[in-house]
């Protein structure tokens, strides 16, 4: 089963140890949709849970593995899930019938995901694998905080990342508006005119400025992207909030305008 995940990993840890555990685990977890195979629920600790019991001579075989959470496992302890779920009809025969079947899925993006592994190999590229089971291991090891930037970072065989930061730069894609010519209400019939000339003293709307107040009411600095009009008077929407009526004399220019925000 494992090796359906990753068909090149192997060895001893891989086989009997730490790793392999991960790689169950994270298989368990897609197979029965992150959720206790008995009562559902999913915003809680979930454990790997023998269906037979080894007691009663259950093996270790993937296809004798569910996920269930610690009441009902602590609930079911040794007893045969036919006589735990006695009164549930239902749930035994969709848990014994989804217990012996494959995870179409992995497989499907598995084939996938090794096809275009090799054509980028074939162009020479240094590349790097690594199963959802690895990843989750070289972070835990290093007790890493479970985001999508370090997961990125500890992806195929990882012996000690160095961080330099715990800040990454967001990035986030937003385009660069629409060609209408006039702003609507949800009849259609247009309520404003949008200018044609996106330029005004210099900046456009999107623009990351930087504002310098030296006089009036909004004495400070402010740093942000930029909504213009047309009066030369600009808002500023910053990390913690939106100054409005700032004046172009008072802004300078970051970085223009290119279709994506940034943020820390």
């Amino acid at each position: 089963t494992q090796k359906m995940e990753n068909p090149e990993i192997s060895g001893t840890e891989y086989q009997q140890g730490t790793l392999y555990g991960y790689e169950v685990r994270e298989y368990l977890l897609s197979k029965w949709n992150r959720k206790c195979a008995y009562c559902g629920v999913t915003d809680t600790q979930l454990e790997v849970e023998h269906i037979k019991p080894k007691s009663k001579g259950g093996s270790d075989r993937v296809s004798n593995l569910a996920i269930a959470c610690r009441k009902c496992n602590q609930i079911k302890g040794n007893q045969e899930i036919e006589q735990f779920l006695s009164g549930k009809p239902d749930v035994l025969k969709r848990i014994l019938s989804q217990a012996k079947r494959p995870l179409v899925d992995g497989a499907a993006v598995n084939s996938t995901r090794w096809k275009l592994y090799n054509e980028l190999k074939a162009l020479g590229l240094p590349i790097e694998t690594g199963s959802g089971g690895l990843t989750k291991y070289n972070r835990c090891r290093q007790n890493l905080p479970k985001t999508h930037w370090l997961d990125a970072a500890n992806v195929g065989e990882v012996d000690t990342l160095y961080i330099e930061s715990y800040q990454p730069l967001l990035i986030s894609a937003k385009g660069h508006g629409t060609r209408q010519m006039c702003r609507t209400n949800k009849f259609g019939f247009p309520t404003r005119y949008v200018p044609r000339f996106k330029f005004v003293k210099g900046f456009q709307t999107g623009d990351i400025a930087k504002a310098v107040v030296t006089k009036g009411k909004k004495i400070g600095t402010y740093t942000g992207r930029i909504a213009t009009r047309k009066t030369g008077s600009f808002n500023i929407s910053t990390k913690h909030e939106l100054v409005q009526g700032i004046s172009h004399k008072y802004c300078s220019i970051v970085h223009r305008k290119d279709g994506y925000s940034y943020s820390f």
